[in-house]
């Protein structure tokens, strides 16, 4: 992984803990695969314990360590390391995506409850006004109560959001083409159709990869079909939601929209985005930071202790589900 990644998420004390598992590779920790050290190291290891900024894993790679038998990923997904050397080599991952979809799911539900009360634009209004608006004049439609969410996909993520919201008095819908309708009833969703999750929900938030399939998926079509007022979250990927057809809505007025991630990533300078009252744009900031970075640590320290015991990985990745992880 980079150094910054080794520093964020293996402090001493996680460090120390992995020490008393196995026998630790000397450090520093290898950010580059291809050096002298790092395949002196390699030719003893047994397992890697990965994170963001980790160089793939291909055929030189593995050929400089024989031994290697599996892989532990402090992070989400493995996409961008794991090859298809490794699922060849019969290599098993684990990744601590379960770990990371819990502030995400989090996010997302504080936004759902803040949206749903317009906390955003009643706070703005409060600070330029100074004074308190006659409460009981509140339009019907701010609150929360029997408000309708609607789930886009049954993700990690998505799954737990579900969960999160089961105390609240919402109705949840859901839309994954995976989930039949016996799974749905067990979660406690009701299955819908993907044009009925647009036009019936007063909030969507979208929690579906990235993939050739669902890159723009949320099309003008589906948000031009939301109710007016209505909120989309996205703290996915940018590039599934069709962004000027959103910027186009949101500049009319229509609907609201929280982007933890948009397409680019950070909007060019004079992008319309920026100055929509009706948007609200965070830097990538729903996965796992600070203090939370720990819980990646412990998770991946959990699936070492139990793939040392012989116990095999309690979060595998498969590479038959690779293509619809994120």
């Amino acid at each position: 992984m980079s150094q910054d990644a080794a520093r964020a998420v293996l402090d001493p004390a996680s460090l120390d803990a992995l020490a008393r598992i196995c026998d630790l590779a000397p450090l520093p920790v290898l950010h580059d695969l291809s050096t002298p050290r790092a395949h002196e190291v390699l030719a003893d290891v047994d397992l890697l314990v990965t994170g963001w900024g980790c160089p793939e894993l291909d055929a030189s790679v593995l050929r400089a360590a024989p031994r290697l038998r599996a892989v532990a990923h402090t992070a989400g997904s493995v996409r961008g390391h794991v090859t298809d050397a490794c699922w060849e080599r019969g290599i098993e991952v684990s990744s601590a995506a379960a770990a990371n979809a819990v502030p995400v799911a989090e996010y997302t539900l504080a936004m759902i409850l803040l949206t749903g009360k317009h906390v955003l634009e009643r706070a703005r209004d409060y600070r330029t006004s100074k004074r308190r608006a006659n409460w009981l004049r509140t339009p019907g439609e701010v609150g929360n109560y029997r408000r309708t969410v609607g789930i886009l996909s049954a993700s990690l993520v998505g799954r737990r959001v579900i969960e999160l919201l089961r105390p609240h008095d919402v109705e949840v819908l859901l839309h994954d083409p995976y989930v039949l309708g016996p799974e749905a009833a067990e979660l406690g969703v009701r299955r819908v159709e993907l044009a009925e999750l647009f036009t019936r929900c007063d909030t969507v938030s979208v929690h579906t990869p990235l993939l050739p399939a669902t890159r723009g998926l949320v099309s003008r079509t589906l948000i031009d079909s939301m109710p007016d007022d209505a909120v989309l979250i996205n703290t996915s990927r940018g590039a599934v939601v069709d962004q000027e057809a959103l910027t186009d809505a949101l500049l009319d007025g229509r609907v609201r929209a929280v982007l933890d991630v948009t397409d680019p990533e950070v909007l060019p300078p004079d992008h319309p985005l920026w100055t929509c009252e009706n948007a609200l744009i965070t830097p990538h900031l729903a996965g796992s930071e600070g203090n939370e970075w720990r819980r990646l640590a412990d998770h991946t320290l959990a699936e070492i202790e139990r793939w040392a015991s012989g116990a095999g990985f309690r979060h595998p990745v498969r590479r038959e589900r690779l293509a619809f992880l994120a």
